[in-house]
């Protein structure tokens, strides 16, 4: 029996789940939410941006604690992400200033606290996803700014999970209460002066410790239901339960797996676990981004960046997956699906085992995730299949701007890239720290 069988889990029922459709349908029910909560609102978020929808959400929490000051609203986002501009812009407050300003503006109980997981942002993010709002969790990948809310013209494709469920709602509130804002290393960021690192050093170093033993509580009066979820928290390369619960869906398929992830970069436990399974006769299904996709991509018509590569370097580990696989490609074994819709972005993450296990989740299925990052999951558990309609719908959305991969000549080559890309790849691949570089993205 699988591990994770022994850990207590919070019964569902087909009517508790709903999956919406778009970026656009998230963001406004997240406002409706907001304008409508009675008891509770928790935030966990990479960042919420000082742009249009950053700027409206964080404006419906202060108005929602000022109609309602018994309204506890807790926004958690990364300490190091909060405090700096975009890539490649001036250096300013961040999007902390935003907090601050809006704080001084409404007076309210709004709260905004940064979470320094490591020294540097380098190192490791809060990649904790999740929105609580009084019993309802909302639970995507997505954090909060125009592109992922569909504020203009662009969005980034997600997935979109609304949960009605009080016993896991309370879990992820009392993990960030227990874990997160009881620690000194937490501090608020929307007051000035916003504190420096170093004034919280040493809390930080001692709230690594208690995130590598961290879990959600679950006090639950599960009856064995066929439609049931469950929790998982991961951080650190040891002991990490969700990336042990990610490497036993994979190695516990019986017949098909399929994947969803922004970045074909999958850590070697995973990648060996892939290569098993195509041995084994089972079914492997991937959706990835094209480059062009990929939030790092730089058309060549604009300026060149460094950063600019990395969709290039995703794109030729894809190139060498596939083809080290064509024969698991030509038998229909294994599926490889790239998005593409315009000049939109890809930020699926997920894994589903025989269409009877699902885990939502942050985790980009990468090296990144795998030892650096704090990350969280949600495993659906559905033997009845009582999910099947909405998560085909939920698929056959996703594949509409898909095409299907045929060999890996369907992808261009190194030689085709832009000479930037050629020359950097190059330079980074003779003095061998590309192999460093794909652990750190």
């Amino acid at each position: 029996m699988a591990f994770w069988q022994d850990i207590p889990s919070f019964d569902l029922v087909g009517e508790d789940v709903e999956i919406l459709r778009s970026a656009k349908q998230y963001y406004q029910r997240l406002i409706r939410l907001i304008e409508h909560a009675k008891s509770r609102i928790y935030i966990t978020a990479l960042y919420l941006q000082d742009d249009e929808a950053g700027r409206e959400v964080l404006s419906a929490l202060h108005k929602a604690s000022l109609a309602n000051p018994t309204l506890e609203v807790n926004v958690l986002v990364d300490f190091h992400r909060a405090q700096r501009g975009l890539i490649g812009a001036a250096k300013s407050e961040g999007n902390a200033a935003l907090y601050c300003d809006e704080l001084e503006k409404h007076q309210s109980n709004v709260k905004v606290f940064g979470v320094p997981v490591k020294g540097k942002e380098l190192f490791g993010v809060l990649h904790l996803k999740g929105i609580v709002i009084d019993d309802t969790l909302l639970y995507s990948g997505a954090s909060i700014n125009n592109v992922y809310m569909n504020v203009g013209e662009k969005y980034r494709l997600d997935r979109y999970f609304i949960l009605k469920q009080p016993g896991l709602a309370n879990s992820f509130c009392n993990f960030i209460n227990d874990f997160l804002l009881s620690s000194e290393a937490v501090p608020r960021i929307d007051v000035r002066p916003v504190p420096k690192y170093n004034q919280i050093k040493t809390a930080q170093r001692q709230l690594m410790k208690e995130l590598r033993r961290g879990r959600y509580n679950i006090e639950s009066t599960n009856t064995d239901s066929t439609l049931n979820v469950r929790p998982f928290l991961g951080f650190g390369r040891r002991a990490n339960k969700l990336n042990r619960l990610i490497k036993t869906l994979f190695d516990t398929t019986e017949k098909e797996l399929l994947l969803y992830t922004p970045y074909f970069n999958f850590p070697a436990p995973l990648l060996r676990s892939l290569r098993r399974l195509l041995k084994q006769g089972k079914e492997v299904t991937i959706v990835v981004g094209d480059k062009t996709a990929n939030d790092f991509y730089i058309s060549p018509e604009q300026p060149f960046s460094k950063i600019g590569a990395l969709p290039y370097l995703y794109e030729t580990i894809l190139f060498k997956f596939l083809k080290s696989n064509k024969r698991f490609i030509q038998s229909e074994l294994l599926k490889v699906y790239i998005w593409k819709h315009e000049n939109n972005s890809f930020h699926l993450k997920g894994v589903s085992k025989d269409g009877q296990l699902h885990l939502l989740s942050g985790h980009n299925l990468n090296p990144r995730a795998w030892g650096l990052d704090i990350e969280n999951g949600i495993l659906i558990q559905d033997k009845s299949h009582k999910l099947d309609k909405l998560l085909t719908t939920e698929k056959q959305d996703i594949l509409q701007h898909c095409r299907l991969l045929s060999s890996h000549e369907d992808l261009e080559s190194v030689q085709d890239y832009p000479q930037p890309v050629r020359k950097l790849l190059g330079q980074a691949k003779r003095v061998k720290v590309d192999f460093i570089i794909k652990r750190f993205i």
